[in-house]
């Protein structure tokens, strides 16, 4: 009799727990779909405002098209021509000058501002005195593009404030024309973007520090490694994420910068500081070549995913080999 009973109740012990199961599951797949919704807002936005230009800018580059009228559709003959265009390889020369001067110099001076505040004044003064200078080290960054074009023409033209100093104390004949001299307007201008960009790397640098465990810096300097040796062992392994994304962030901006070309020198003198972003302005709004205008722009946003991917793929590369993903 025992037999048959348990042959029964297998059975109906074994088919509830599926329904719990297909519950949650179906909970989760509401929830997920909820998430999503979130996302749409954003999403919608993100077609109007850069997917819809971003195509329609596609469709330009393959005509050509003064602005007014219909566009005449020519195919790949803008991108064609751009193979042939010196001022447009100029330009890119020139991007190459702008990485140098707003992410390579930028970080590397900034990762060592950024040590010697957080190790060594922020530890040996008041932790406001570094702090004070960290916001100095920024405030480029608050100043709008073009106050700042402004007021730095004003101190390199000729008769500006750099060259009245020279003047004063007696090195008169190191006065310049800083900005309209074709061999030292492009030196003059990524001067500029250092002294604009540098803040940036300082802020991020010292905030990626703060997350540092203080005694790895103390035992070490119990165990005498010198400041260099702690910046080495200790300051550039614990902030590499933060390295990849001022790369990142720096190098995309050096690549689309516009403001200050604008405000210091429109492109020149002869092309010296011309670069893609301010040469597709140019080409679109001033010569009224849309299509070519437009072909520009794209060749220069392919460049910048491309860039970002490569940075994306390295950071993930190096987060595996350290074992954080």
């Amino acid at each position: 009799m025992a037999s048959p009973d348990t042959v029964v109740a297998a059975p109906a012990t074994s088919t509830p727990p599926s329904a719990p199961a297909s519950a949650g599951r179906r909970r989760r797949s509401r929830s997920d779909t909820g998430y999503w919704l979130y996302l749409l807002p954003g999403a919608l936005l993100f077609l109007l405002v850069i997917g819809g230009p971003l195509v329609y800018t596609g469709y330009l580059s393959l005509t050509k098209w003064s602005g007014v009228g219909d566009p005449t559709f020519i195919g790949l003959d803008n991108y064609r021509n751009l193979l042939t265009d010196d001022v447009f390889w100029t330009s890119f020369q020139n991007t190459v000058a702008m990485i140098i001067a707003m992410v390579v110099l930028p970080t590397l001076i900034g990762l060592v501002l950024a040590a010697v505040l957080f190790d060594t004044i922020g530890r040996r003064f008041r932790p406001r005195t570094a702090a004070a200078l960290r916001a100095a080290f920024y405030l480029p960054q608050v100043l709008p593009v073009v106050v700042a074009g402004i007021v730095w023409g004003w101190i390199l033209r000729p008769g500006g404030a750099l060259n009245g100093l020279f003047d004063a104390v007696g090195l008169g004949s190191l006065a310049h024309d800083w900005l309209g001299d074709p061999n030292t307007a492009l030196p003059a201008v990524m001067a500029v973007m250092i002294w604009v960009q540098l803040g940036y790397p300082v802020v991020v640098f010292m905030a990626a520090l703060e997350r540092v465990n203080p005694e790895l810096y103390e035992a070490a300097e119990i165990d005498g490694a010198g400041w260099f040796r702690r910046f080495r062992a200790i300051t550039l392994p614990q902030i590499r994420p933060e390295t990849f994304v001022v790369g990142l962030t720096c190098t995309i901006a050096a690549m689309k910068v516009f403001g200050p070309i604008f405000a210091l020198t429109r492109g020149g003198p002869e092309n010296a500081t011309n670069v893609p972003s301010y040469f597709a302005y140019f080409t679109f709004f001033k010569r009224l070549q849309v299509g070519y205008g437009s072909a520009i722009s794209m060749v220069l946003t392919l460049i910048i995913v491309v860039v970002a991917v490569l940075f994306i793929r390295a950071q993930n590369r190096a987060e595996r080999r350290d074992g954080v993903l």
